[in-house]
């Protein structure tokens, strides 16, 4: 009985095969000629790996020639073709070059950066971290009327002195960003992040090398701050206890 079973299972299969298609390669290629070009294929190289994160491709921008570079980019969003430049001054106001995804991300981290190592510095300061309680003059910045870094914020909205901060740090934006307005028209060969400002001459008289590495220990200590200052306004958000350092 079971070898009957078996040889009506073999003759139905048989027959249905007669009537599948003989090959799906042509209709599959017909199909691949028409699709558009992968982006992924123009946003990595696939002959190298990431050297920090050696299971991925390389990012295609991230070549390792900018400072800093180890390849670090998951989501490859400096691949991303894109004109940043319209960001600062609308495109129909006049033709630029633009600003590539790269030279943009690369402007943002250093910036992120340095304003995170004084927000760090300045948070644990107001709070005492460093052995004296460092706040502008006058009782409305007092430690009275202002316990700790954590409640800052709300308490000087209130005061109306965040207006006045915003102000600044407006003008402050709006005055560096002619520097970028500069790079897309192509009239200002400049770095991403450098606006010359060296008062203390630890550049001057600098090789390249060692240049490089100056610029080198800014990135790093700026990526760790933006880590830092995340983690101490993580904490002090936990609760009452942890509002004061050494936050725990």
């Amino acid at each position: 009985m079971n070898a009957f079973a078996t040889t009506v299972f073999a003759m139905m299969a048989g027959s249905a095969m007669a009537f599948a298609p003989a090959s799906t390669s042509e209709a599959s290629s017909a199909l691949k000629a028409g699709a558009p070009d992968r982006m992924w294929d123009k946003m990595v190289d696939k002959t190298e790996r990431s050297a920090s994160l050696p299971w991925l491709p390389r990012p295609a921008a991230l070549d390792g020639s900018m400072v800093g570079d180890v390849g670090f980019d998951p989501f490859y969003l400096s691949s991303i073709p894109k004109n940043w430049a319209g960001f600062i001054q609308p495109p129909q106001w006049e033709e630029t070059e633009g600003i590539d995804t790269l030279y943009w991300m690369r402007e943002a981290e250093l910036k992120h950066g340095r304003v995170a190592m004084l927000a760090w510095f300045g948070w644990l300061a107001t709070d005492g971290a460093f052995g004296i309680t460092l706040r502008f003059p006058g009782d409305i910045y007092s430690v009275d009327a202002i316990p700790n870094a954590y409640n800052a914020h709300n308490i000087l909205v209130e005061q109306g002195s965040m207006g006045f901060l915003l102000g600044v740090i407006g003008f402050i934006e709006f005055c560096s960003s002619a520097a970028l307005v500069q790079v897309s028209k192509g009239e200002l060969d400049r770095e991403a992040g450098d606006f010359s400002l060296d008062p203390l001459q630890f550049l001057k008289g600098k090789s390249t090398e060692e240049s490089d590495k100056m610029k080198l220990r800014e990135l790093l200590n700026g990526r760790l701050a933006m880590l830092a200052f995340s983690a101490v306004c993580t904490q002090s958000a936990l609760g009452e206890s942890t509002q004061g350092f050494p936050y725990f």
